[in-house]
């Protein structure tokens, strides 16, 4: 549930004009919110959006009553980091104006280093398959103020840590931490401050909602005295009746993490078990996270490029055997790769990008037989001649990248496709 204050009567300024930004705009213009102002560091997008006089940056900042700060934005790095530092009390973020607004409705909101936009989107095809009226927004997508939200529906929103690191008035219903790995240390600094802006999704929660935690962070809930119901997750509950699921897309350890807390939070909505075993029957992975999309034969193609770190890419190896391993791209900070329980299950790997001696370093200290492909393409072609020469059977090809891919592609889905594109045009050559 949302609590209301009349926003007219305050000033905002939105710091940022990305689609974040964008949709703050037109949230206000909708409901007629006049006092705001506009910038973002970047002169061009400024200029699309001009405000109704000259501003003065630094006396804006210290005259608003809100300052609406864009997810992309790090306080440890922007060009005006002393003064929004400064006023770091007024820092706001879109879902914050959400639960302001006084709309009524129930709120499930996930975050987590991994895991996050699967999570969502599996709680919102469960609540669909049992007639709740759902929606789904946020980090995944749609931003929260572009969603047309009816009256006592539930609402699924995926929050990022930057959301979370500046949110003030965000109380969920039901909050879920899935996990917290080493991410985003550039923006947040410290694992500490990473693991603090996570856990601010249960400062303002009451009594009666729920909070679903990893068993590993239990302490840290109790330590800081949260209001919320704690319920840890126990991934065995779920293990139980993961056998009556006939979906080949969550038979893999890649996905038990995150079924586990959609079982939990089900439990909680008194959602029959028979009922959510039918529920995810029909339930269709997304794209880009642990996505089988090719079969030749003896070959599975496996496209997680939305892997962006080790954490992330580990559920993929240890799902699989017969693996050739395509990584590389931009390491995320002090990102450690732990590759022992693994091995087993890695032929070779390929390593593309520009980043090559990080990743060399990290394979040969594991001892993984590897090679260096540089190119997706050239990776495929180098994976076909192995698998010739190898004549295993149940060959699995894998971009499970471990890394931003910044380097060679303009984001993770972009590189997803791409290596879909080539494997579909080059599957011929395994056989």
């Amino acid at each position: 549930m949302s609590q209301k204050i009349k926003l007219k009567n305050y000033s905002f300024l939105v710091y940022g004009l990305g689609s974040t930004g964008k949709s703050v705009i037109r949230y206000f213009k909708k409901n007629k919110i006049s006092k705001y102002f506009v910038w973002d560091d970047n002169t061009k997008l400024r200029k699309n959006f001009k405000n109704k006089k000259p501003l003065n940056l630094i006396e804006t900042i210290k005259k608003v009553d809100y300052i609406i700060l864009s997810p992309g934005i790090s306080l440890r790095n922007t060009i005006n980091k002393k003064q929004l530092i400064k006023y770091k009390s007024k820092i706001i973020s879109d879902i914050d104006l959400l639960y302001l607004s006084g709309k009524k409705f129930k709120s499930i909101v996930v975050t987590g280093t991994n895991g996050k936009s699967t999570t969502v989107k599996i709680i919102e095809h469960l609540l669909k398959r049992n007639k709740f009226k759902v929606r789904s927004g946020g980090n995944i997508g749609t931003p929260v103020l572009n969603l047309n939200i009816k009256k006592n529906s539930f609402l699924v929103i995926e929050a990022s840590s930057f959301q979370l690191s500046h949110s003030k008035f965000i109380h969920p219903d039901y909050a879920l931490l899935l996990n917290i790995a080493n991410d985003h240390l550039d923006w947040h600094g410290s694992l500490q401050d990473y693991t603090r802006s996570k856990l601010n999704l249960f400062k303002l929660q009451k009594k009666n909602n729920y909070a679903l935690i990893n068993n590993k962070f239990k302490k840290n809930f109790k330590t800081k005295k949260f209001k919320s119901k704690l319920v840890s997750i126990k991934n065995k509950q779920y293990l139980k009746i993961k056998s009556k699921i006939k979906n080949s897309y969550l038979k893999s350890r890649a996905n038990d993490e995150n079924m586990s807390f959609v079982f939990t939070l089900a439990k909680k909505l008194r959602i029959k078990d028979k009922d959510f075993i039918n529920s995810m029957k029909s339930f269709l992975g997304l794209p880009h996270r642990y996505e089988i999309f090719l079969k030749s034969k003896n070959i599975t193609f496996i496209n997680d490029s939305k892997a962006t770190s080790f954490q992330a890419a580990k559920f993929a190896l240890a799902s699989c055997k017969n693996i050739y391993w395509i990584l590389g791209g931009l390491p995320k900070d002090k990102d450690k790769f732990r590759l022992k329980e693994f091995k087993k299950n890695i032929v070779k790997s390929y390593i593309i990008g520009k980043n090559i001696n990080f990743f060399k370093f990290q394979l040969k200290k594991n001892l993984i037989r590897h090679c260096i492909s540089k190119s997706l393409k050239k990776s495929l072609l180098d994976i076909s001649k192995d698998i010739k020469i190898s004549k295993k059977s149940n060959n699995i090809i894998l971009l499970s990248p471990s890394a931003a891919s910044f380097d060679q592609f303009d984001n993770f889905e972009d590189r997803g496709n791409e290596f879909k594109k080539l494997c579909r045009i080059n599957a011929k050559k395994f056989i």
